[in-house]
């Protein structure tokens, strides 16, 4: 996406200062008139509803920018090892580009209510089979052709760095059983990590997978190949030509898999693994190594190259969506005039699996009645000098 470094100049007038449990949203977005965001452009009325963009920010002038519309990131500043801020995430500066950008729909949005592939769409909870929206032949995928990626959220921001995001998806919404209450909270903590709380209960048995889809390139700019990446698992999932799990966890040790060791993402992306080819590229579930219930498990790490910036992935899920950008297609104009081109970005989603409903030997995705659905994931920004 990105074909050249960008570095911006230290914010300045950072944004309308939130007040506190209000969702007035800022009309004033970034640093610099060269790089700022026009939150007009985010204002539309869509199934009655009104689409904002939403600011949050720390002492350390981390500025994370998010619209209401698919739950997405905008934009994320942080600062690179000269302390200059950089945009580490990629997409678009006006809402219609979210909206019609067909070839990768999911830039920066809250994923739901399924994140990965259902195979053929199908699941059976109770003996009932449910039959969901295909959106990714032969199967669903990311929630369905109106995922949580194309609705409104209710928002409501909580001082300068908290944003709750709130939907009631209804029963049999995009074929998935039960009315689901969701809540989603962002927030930019004081040491520099993004936190994600998303929470869910339901009328009704169902299934709930959530996760956010942010494109990230910790240069701000070019490709993420040289990009290093360690990732905290010793097995993954390999999977059949339509991307579903075959159901058994294979070793990394000697494939072109293996981030165990600190990695660059492009070293052994061409390798003729039939994986990789089946993926075009990574866009592989990791099996996260034991993860024993205190606190947060480390699950990657991975250091831009040119900023030394070092994102942190810690979670409490079992697994890790690794997708090396391979269907952008540098079709679509994207911020500060650059392209998405072919891996400009990468994704880390936290997850259980994909196809779990359909795989019993994989941790359940199955939320009833009375259970509420809990996870915690943050991104955690640092810098190698």
């Amino acid at each position: 996406m990105n074909r050249y470094f960008l570095s911006l100049s230290v914010v300045a007038s950072l944004l309308t200062t939130a007040c506190n449990n209000t969702s007035k949203p800022a009309d004033v977005v970034s640093a610099d008139t060269a790089t700022m965001l026009d939150a007009k452009a985010f204002r539309q009325t869509i199934d009655g509803k009104q689409t904002n963009l939403y600011v949050l920010k720390n002492a350390n002038n981390m500025q994370l920018t998010l619209t209401n519309y698919g739950g997405r990131f905008v934009s994320l500043l942080v600062p690179d090892k000269n302390g200059k801020l950089v945009d580490v995430v990629v997409g678009f500066d006006n809402l219609d580009s979210f909206k019609l950008n067909k070839e990768e729909p999911y830039f920066g949005a809250t994923i739901g209510r399924y994140g990965n592939r259902i195979a053929k769409g199908k699941f059976t909870i109770g003996g009932k089979e449910y039959n969901l929206a295909i959106n990714n032949a032969p199967n669903a995928l990311h929630g369905g052709p109106k995922g949580f990626h194309y609705v409104v959220f209710d928002a409501k921001q909580v001082g300068d760095s908290a944003l709750e995001l709130s939907y009631l998806s209804k029963d049999m919404e995009e074929g998935y059983p039960g009315n689901l209450n969701v809540k989603v909270t962002y927030t930019v903590t004081f040491d520099n990590q993004v936190r994600m709380d998303y929470e869910a209960t339901t009328d009704k048995a169902t299934i709930v997978n959530l996760t956010n889809h942010a494109y990230f390139n910790l240069n701000g700019s070019g490709t993420i190949l040289n990009h290093s990446m360690m990732v905290n698992a010793a097995t993954y999932l390999p999977v059949d030509s339509t991307l579903i799990p075959t159901g058994k966890a294979e070793t990394v040790a000697g494939t072109p898999f293996d981030f165990t060791t600190a990695t660059t993402i492009g070293e052994r992306i061409n390798d003729a693994n039939e994986q990789l080819k089946n993926g075009k590229g990574y866009d592989h579930n990791y099996v996260l190594n034991a993860y024993k219930g205190t606190g947060y498990n480390l699950a990657a790490s991975v250091v831009g190259d040119k900023t030394g910036i070092e994102m942190q992935v810690l979670t409490v899920e079992p697994g890790l969506q690794f997708y090396s950008g391979n269907f952008m297609t540098g079709k679509n104009k994207c911020k500060y005039n650059t392209t998405d081109t072919l891996r400009s970005a990468f994704c880390l989603e936290t997850q259980h699996y994909p196809n779990s409903p359909n795989q019993p030997q994989f941790p359940s995705t199955v939320l009833k009645p009375g259970g509420v659905y809990k996870t915690t994931s943050f991104y955690k920004f640092l810098v190698k000098k």
